[in-house]
């Protein structure tokens, strides 16, 4: 497996332990009061720096694969599974902790399934669809919208605002992660009907 490969790897690996510092432990009713403390109030700051780490494997993999010609099948299946799994699973976390509406990301999650289908479909026929510009840009909006998201408890206490957990109350600082999500879920539907328009000869018979 060469490194581009491992680094998509990686990133699927960082995404359970980005979570285990987003959610509380609860196991059957069994919650550890010192470690939920601490997810309480520093454990989406920690979640965010392992999620950052994770979104610049993935410009890192690109790069290199490219620069050193490494481009592989596998490569392409990983880099894409790597992305998905890595932002829906924050994203469904998110929703959980009540800070992301679930018909939001429902529809993300739609149009992953839509673009992933679709390009089946035109694998099957022995052709690709290659990553568009309007893709890439719909990714690192949707990266930028959820670090923000998760350093808003952070922000809320250097702007001296209150933070008692999830749900968030309305502020200057949410409004502002609310804006970011909803360009990255624009984004992502302008996103899905330009790879839809452009594949629609895949779709017919």
């Amino acid at each position: 497996m060469n490194l581009p490969n491992k680094l998509s790897l990686l990133r699927i690996i960082l995404v359970p332990f980005t979570m285990l510092f987003m959610l509380p432990v609860n196991i059957y009713g069994w919650q550890p009061e010192g470690w939920n403390a601490f997810i309480n109030s520093n454990g989406m700051t920690v979640a965010a720096a392992i999620f950052i780490i994770a979104s610049l494997t993935d410009m890192a993999d690109g790069k290199i694969a490219r620069k050193y010609n490494l481009i592989t099948d596998l490569g392409k299946f990983l880099d894409s599974l790597a992305d998905k799994i890595l932002v829906i699973s924050i994203m469904l976390a998110l929703v959980y902790l009540g800070r992301l509406s679930p018909i939001m990301v429902m529809i993300i999650i739609l149009r992953e399934f839509a673009v992933s289908g679709l390009r089946m479909i035109a694998a099957s026929k022995g052709e690709v669809i290659a990553a568009r510009m309007i893709g890439k840009v719909k990714t690192v909006t949707q990266m930028v919208a959820i670090i923000y998201i998760m350093f808003e408890p952070i922000l809320l206490k250097i702007f001296g605002m209150t933070y008692n957990g999830y749900p968030l109350e309305i502020s200057a600082v949410t409004i502002i992660g609310d804006v970011l999500f909803d360009i990255c879920v624009i984004m992502t539907i302008v996103s899905g009907i330009d790879y839809i328009i452009k594949g629609k000869k895949y779709l017919k018979g």
